[in-house]
């Protein structure tokens, strides 16, 4: 019986760390797309129903996506900022 109750709780743990680990990795954007930016700095707005984030060299640990993001340039004429990805709200 107690055998029964050690191999159960193994299971429960190893399922609830599962969850945890699962739970805590970042989502893959929706969408992505590339700004071409005259020099100086530009905003990129959600208006509804999204949020971005800056994905160029992949989601950075611990990022959160908001509704807005600023983008800054400086020294060429025009920037590309690389890859800006953007999450729908469910």
């Amino acid at each position: 019986m107690g055998r029964r109750i050690t191999v159960a709780l193994a299971a429960l743990l190893l399922i609830a760390f599962g969850w945890v680990v699962g739970r805590a990795q970042a989502s893959n954007p929706d969408f992505a797309f590339v700004v071409n930016a005259p020099q100086g700095e530009t905003e990129i707005k959600c208006v509804q129903g999204c949020s971005l984030m800056w994905v160029g060299m992949g989601i950075p640990p611990g990022a959160t996506p908001n509704a807005k993001f600023k983008f800054s340039c400086s020294g060429a004429e025009r920037c590309e900022s690389g890859r800006v990805g953007g999450w729908t709200s469910r």
